[in-house]
């Protein structure tokens, strides 16, 4: 659907950037901007940027950005109308009716097509779960696993016949061509054909918050490998995002969710009444998995798998809901390795009684610690007790960390006296003050008020280094000040090396960079820099419209950037000039120094260029004397 550009601008104006990122991920400010974790990928460190005041969001670590429409169109997995139809509910904006664009109804018929073909495929495989070819697929889940009929209907579960080419077929025979059914995921082509992702499998329909669906998992029948298959990746279908289950465990009336990790321990819990029990989908718990549930609840319980294997998962799930700001629990299944297994021995008012009695997560990393010691060593019983002292040190506030540590001494039977001793003279050791907290690694937090609640991500670090002459000093800053160090040398270090990108775009980079962020720079420039001395031409796009924008007293980074929406690799590198925050501002000697040189370089880079596109020698000849006046060019910032 085409809509002009001031209702999109009237939608995007009324819904403030960092109103709507705020409902999906844990932001704090940092100066002009906000910092948290990036919602597009895992990372234990903030790198994701908010800009308020340009209405712009980047991330350092991975490189995605925009605004507040992209934004909703990645996270959400809309199109461009339905972001767009999203957000202006949102601000009680009327979008008015109007005909499709040729490219958006294309995209829109290519979404829908996706859906029903995967709808298609469920009411298949569970229409061949009832067939006699089906009998192995059903035993197994009606008699073995002990699902009820209306379970199987609820879950729309199914089977894939042992014939690998069964719903290549059957979709063949429905009028979908080759090149479509590679995008559903659903087969594989080869040169004798076409080939089902899944065969000799029983199906569980992979289904999204509207209940529509959007990819598949399949446990095969047997001994085969791997024992449990996910759709690959899709238009439709990305399992760091979508949690199986959720769905359904999104209207429960319970005021936190449990978290699985297979299908079958979420489908046994809703049949036994646990209709908020969510799980991953083949993958490791991740940040994005944590923002999704962050919208539904402020509470879960981990409901891992009591072997190893699920405890390790529980303790990375642990930090990654820690910084989205949840409070979890961890549930004991013993002697039962599953929720599953533990129902179908226990029942269901067993596992309530469970989940009434589930630890409190800080208290289960100290228990599974604990099993890593010989306790009746006295050496090793030391060592514990250093380590869970450290572990205390990771509560900043003071009365936070004294209710754990009495906790801790209560269950552990330790005298809450040496606890406290211990805990006070190893913080002292770290130099520790008031409000500190010790992070992983052993680094110390500041409070946010004392120091930078994260670390200056800045414009260098994320992309090539400074020109020459820049110092950086990192985390340290000029005057020595880490926020996350132990003192830290104060000298400044020497520059970084220049990657092997062409210096010509870094240069034409940085210079971007400065002005967007330093309007008042443009006045330094005047006379020397125009739009036409930025010879990339992508740079050189974006150059026009900032030296327009800046000249009529409208420079729209967002509107700017909407101009790249359908290049994706464009799309990337224009919001990182618009997000990036260099790491000093021009105050000070070094600094003049590496901006008066950036200025010159694209300058030389400019007539370089124009010198060998030169028609005549009367050209030629300009452009060698303004050349040589370069030499003698100085720019002031004062």
């Amino acid at each position: 659907m085409y809509y002009p550009d001031e209702v999109i601008e009237e939608v995007r104006m009324k819904n403030d950037i960092v109103d709507v990122i705020s409902g999906y991920v844990k932001l704090q400010k940092k100066g002009a901007n906000y910092f948290g974790l990036c919602p597009f990928h895992n990372e234990k460190s903030p790198s994701f940027s908010v800009s308020p005041g340009k209405q712009m969001y980047y991330c350092f670590g991975c490189g995605a950005g925009g605004n507040v429409l992209t934004f909703v169109m990645e996270y959400e997995n809309y199109t461009f109308q339905e972001a767009l139809s999203h957000l202006a509910d949102r601000a009680g904006v009327d979008l008015p009716k109007m005909e499709y664009s040729k490219e958006a109804r294309e995209q829109a018929e290519h979404r829908a097509r996706l859906l029903e073909v995967n709808k298609l495929a469920a009411n298949y495989f569970y229409y061949q779960l009832k067939q006699p070819q089906g009998k192995l697929g059903y035993e197994y889940l009606h008699d073995k696993r002990g699902l009820l009929d209306d379970t199987i209907i609820r879950f729309g579960l199914g089977y894939s016949n042992k014939t690998s080419d069964d719903l290549y077929r059957f979709l063949k025979g429905k009028g979908y061509e080759d090149g479509f059914l590679k995008d559903t995921g659903l087969v594989t082509l080869e040169e004798r054909g076409g080939r089902d992702k899944f065969w000799n499998r029983v199906m569980f329909p992979i289904m999204d918050v509207n209940n529509r669906v959007i990819g598949f998992g399949g446990r095969v029948m047997g001994d085969g490998e791997p024992k449990y298959l996910n759709s690959p990746e899709t238009k439709l279908f990305d399992k760091s995002r979508n949690l199986y289950g959720l769905n359904y465990a999104r209207t429960s009336r319970e005021g936190f969710l449990l978290i699985c990790e297979g299908y079958l321990d979420v489908i046994s819990l809703h049949q036994a009444g646990f209709t908020n029990a969510v799980a991953s989908l083949g993958t490791a718990f991740t940040s994005q998995h944590a923002n999704v549930l962050k919208r539904y609840t402020d509470q879960v319980i981990l409901t891992y798998d009591s072997d190893g294997a699920g405890i390790k998962a529980a303790l990375r799930a642990i930090p990654i809901l820690k910084e989205v700001g949840m409070s979890i629990k961890v549930l004991n299944m013993k002697p039962y390795k599953d929720p599953d297994e533990f129902i179908r021995n226990m029942g269901a008012e067993a596992f309530r009684q469970r989940i009434k009695e589930a630890k409190n997560s800080f208290l289960f990393e100290v228990d599974v610690l604990r099993q890593g010691y010989q306790m009746d060593d006295p050496e090793q019983k030391t060592r514990f007790y250093q380590e869970t002292a450290k572990k205390l040190l990771q509560f900043g506030e003071a009365l936070e960390r004294e209710n754990y540590l009495q906790a801790v001494a209560r269950e552990q039977m330790i005298p809450a006296d040496e606890l406290r001793g211990l805990v006070n003279r190893m913080g002292m050791g770290f130099g520790m003050k008031s409000g500190d907290s010790l992070g992983q690694g052993g680094k110390i937090r500041r409070r946010a008020e004392e120091e930078d609640m994260y670390p200056d991500y800045g414009y260098y670090e994320s992309h090539d280094g400074p020109p020459e002459g820049y110092y950086d000093y990192g985390e340290a800053g000029p005057e020595g000040r880490g926020g996350y160090q132990d003192g830290g040398d104060a000298r400044p270090r020497r520059p970084k090396k220049p990657d092997k990108e062409d210096g010509i775009r870094r240069s034409q980079r940085l210079l971007l960079t400065w002005l967007i962020e330093n309007p008042e720079l443009f006045d330094k420039i005047k006379g020397i820099i125009t739009a036409d001395d930025f010879v990339e031409d992508l740079y050189h796009q974006v150059a026009q419209m900032v030296f327009e924008g800046q000249a009529s007293g409208n420079l729209n980074p967002a509107a700017i950037l909407s101009h790249f929406i359908n290049d994706e690799d464009q799309y990337k590198e224009v919001a990182a000039l618009f997000n990036a925050s260099l790491k000093e501002s021009l105050n000070n000697e070094e600094q003049k120094k590496a901006f008066s040189e950036t200025v010159m370089k694209v300058r030389k880079n400019s007539l370089d260029a124009a010198s060998r596109n030169a028609k005549d020698i009367t050209q030629l000849q300009e452009i060698i004397k303004q050349q040589a006046a370069l030499k003698n060019l100085r720019i002031s910032l004062d």
